[in-house]
């Protein structure tokens, strides 16, 4: 029997299976594949700005799912529900890993090949992702320059804001160590939560605290570490990304005005959730 004939055979014994799809929603159409798979438009005619493209779009639908759960994730946490929100976290980190992985895909594009059409790309950059802004906002990292970039485009400048002017997540998760009882300085709880979290004594003798008692505090301790494993894939998400436009463009100035590679490896040096770095030194 050939292969054709046994997918045929195959396909005609399975009774329940529906063809007709005239009044009923298809896979395509509840996915809006027209839309998403005609999305991919380059501005040259080279083989390789598809990959480019689709590089960028996968990234973005990824990023776009980090936001919700971890939006889901800060919203369980306040109404202390942290088995919830670790679900979500760890979901976090899953997609994390397939964001780290697509750089390798996108680090078979060489230098020439770029080169091809890059000018296509004028000033736009990566740098410009209000959805990779927005995870930043949400993870605690507030930069206000940022709101100025999409001042004319009144619905994102709006969604930035508000993510902006919202307490984070490690603002969240600070929160719920006083509410469990742990001296954590007033100030810092009545603290506005659009500026960028500076570490604090009494944060990391909480922390200090559960990690060295993890029996008595299992879930505070489940929560640092799931707050750890997505720190630590976002770095290494950052280092891969700093590597692949190093391998590509070398130390050129990015296409969004930045420096380029020099940029990328001043951010590696932000911490998110500096208190939990610095216990394990400590402990």
């Amino acid at each position: 029997m050939t292969d054709d004939k046994h997918l045929k055979d195959t396909f005609q014994s399975e009774k329940g299976i529906h063809t007709d799809f005239i009044e009923k929603m298809t896979y395509g159409d509840y996915l809006q594949l027209d839309t998403l798979l005609s999305s991919q438009k380059g501005l040259s005619n080279h083989h390789d700005e598809m990959l480019f493209i689709i590089i960028h779009h996968v990234s973005e639908l990824w990023l776009k799912l980090t936001i919700h759960e971890i939006q889901g994730a800060i919203a369980a946490i306040q109404r202390n529900d942290l088995q919830a929100s670790f679900k979500m976290l760890a979901r976090v980190s899953n997609i994390q890993d397939q964001m780290i992985q697509a750089w390798d895909v996108l680090s078979t594009l060489t230098p020439a090949e770029y080169m091809e059409f890059r000018d296509k790309l004028g000033n736009a950059s990566g740098f410009q992702s209000y959805q990779y802004r927005l995870v930043e906002f949400v993870l605690g990292y507030k930069t206000p320059f940022i709101l100025d970039i999409y001042e004319k485009q009144p619905e994102i400048h709006d969604t930035l804001e508000k993510a902006y002017q919202s307490p984070g997540l490690y603002d969240v998760a600070i929160e719920t160590l006083a509410r469990k009882g742990f001296p954590i300085n007033e100030s810092l709880l009545n603290r506005d939560v659009s500026k960028t979290y500076v570490k604090d004594a009494s944060v990391e003798q909480a922390w200090l605290t559960i990690y060295k008692n993890v029996d008595q505090y299992w879930e505070l301790y489940q929560l640092g570490e799931k707050l750890v494993d997505i720190e630590y894939s976002f770095q290494q998400w950052r280092f891969k990304h700093m590597k692949t436009v190093e391998r590509v463009i070398g130390h050129k100035t990015g296409t969004g005005g930045s420096s380029g590679v020099g940029y990328l490896k001043k951010v590696l040096d932000h911490y998110f959730f500096p208190e939990l770095w610095d216990i394990r030194t400590k402990m």
